[in-house]
């Protein structure tokens, strides 16, 4: 069944006429932001304090070694989203969106806190390290579910000519998420010594996860469930195993969304979390410097995001998809340049210009994801498909970017990885059919 084609069968309309949300919109993409803000500080924290972790959970004697394990850990987490996508996608389709939702805050809360309470190397050894992978993996495991299912939750709310607007809004939590746990490393590094940090202070972020994990989840309670999952439950239309329903009508679907989410996801994780290692480890930039680089480029993303939203409701989601998959892959290896070598004002500028490009594509692209799918699997095919490029580029991209620089020795192996992200998502944009305005398929 074609976008076209499901037009008729969309359940209850919406006013379409103005960008503004309504009373109810506002509230669901408050609910829906605030949510992702808390998932994402909780998800980003182990990587940005990647370097201190290496030293509290690793053989400290091979910093380099240490690094790579710390990166590998992070990398781990993003196998268990495509299982998590899979959990919470059939659950927010069988049970309903908002409940999904529920489970992946508090799910997301309990193994960030753990992590603030674990013992270091230095006191149980190796079991340490076990035990922070462990509690990575359920963090991967919870934000398989999250971002899939607060996009299906907002464009099943939102007005149709407003839907991508509306959704980069989600895209915006996830990135101020982002901010916040960049600002905690910038203010942990800052206002405390290196030594303090070592000692106990690396902790502190991981136990803020409690207080704003707590306010999140009573905000996720006062949802109510969209109109098209109701409908569904009214007609007895809700699949009884959605992810099977997903593999026979919409294979294709899954495809495009795997590969369309190349620059959002490795892309992403390039220019935000291996920037920051980056700018120190090759630039020999201050933590200080590569931190506010980071909180930069995500403010610029932010700024970015709802531009990105509004310009694919008004000219197409595909011009979108196309100038900021471009932009990345001609922009990748000059920025790299910026960051090894430049001056310290345009190395600290330079992941931000990467971010917005990341940010035109990511303010359009869950629009296009809901757009393709039908509502008895949207959210298992959005958690599919996104985690499956979250695990095949963009978890393993720190890693590998540390990997190409120590084995090639080239300080611009990395931006060879943003830009084959770039690529793969330009040559997606060639199987999307425009979907500006259309209904929600049923």
């Amino acid at each position: 069944m074609t976008t076209n084609d499901a037009s008729a069968m969309t359940g209850p309309t919406v006013d379409d006429t103005r960008a503004r949300p309504s009373g109810t919109n506002a509230k669901v993409i408050r609910g829906a932001v605030l949510g992702s803000i808390v998932e994402y500080y909780d998800f980003g924290i182990y990587g940005y304090m990647a370097t201190v972790l290496s030293a509290q959970f690793f053989v400290k004697d091979d910093p380099a070694a240490a690094l790579l394990g710390t990166f590998a850990a992070f990398a781990v987490a993003f196998f268990l989203r495509v299982p998590g996508g899979i959990f919470f996608g059939h659950m927010g389709d069988k049970y309903g969106r908002k409940r999904a939702l529920t489970w992946t805050i508090l799910l997301m809360t309990v193994a960030t806190a753990v992590m603030g309470m674990l013992p270091t190397y230095v006191t149980l050894g190796v079991w340490a390290t076990v035990l922070l992978t462990l509690s990575r993996c359920l963090q991967g495991f919870a934000a398989g579910g999250e971002l899939s299912g607060a996009n299906s939750f907002v464009s099943e709310h939102a007005p149709r000519r407003w839907r991508a607007f509306h959704t980069s809004m989600v895209n915006a939590g996830v990135y101020i998420g982002s901010l916040c746990a960049a600002l905690m490393a910038l203010l942990l590094t800052s206002v405390l010594s290196e030594e303090q940090v070592g000692a106990w202070g690396w902790r502190l972020p991981f136990l803020l996860s409690l207080v704003i994990g707590l306010t999140g989840l009573w905000i996720r309670s006062s949802l109510d469930e969209t109109k098209q999952f109701k409908e569904l439950q009214r007609r007895e239309e809700v699949e009884q195993v959605p992810l099977f329903a997903l593999l026979r009508s919409a294979k294709r679907e899954v495809l495009i969304i795997i590969a369309l989410g190349g620059l959002i996801t490795g892309g992403a994780y390039i220019a935000s979390v291996y920037s920051a290692t980056y700018l120190q480890t090759v630039g020999g930039h201050s933590p200080q410097l590569a931190f506010a680089s980071i909180c930069i480029a995500i403010v610029l993303g932010m700024i970015t995001l709802p531009i990105s939203g509004y310009l694919g409701d008004r000219v197409g989601r595909k011009p979108l998809l196309i100038a900021g998959s471009a932009a990345g892959a001609v922009l990748g290896v000059p920025m790299f340049m910026l960051m090894s070598d430049g001056p310290a004002l345009l190395a600290a500028v330079a992941p931000g210009v990467l971010f917005i490009c990341v940010s035109v594509v990511n303010g359009v692209s869950f629009a296009v994801y809901a757009e393709m799918l039908q509502a008895r699997f949207r959210y298992s095919g959005i958690a599919l498909g996104n985690n499956v490029t979250n695990m095949l580029l963009g978890g393993p991209a720190p890693f590998v970017a540390t990997l190409l620089l120590t084995a090639t020795g080239s300080e611009l192996a990395p931006a060879g990885y943003f830009v084959v992200c770039a690529l793969v998502s330009l040559v997606a944009c060639a199987f999307v059919k425009e979907t500006k305005g259309s209904e929600l398929a049923a």
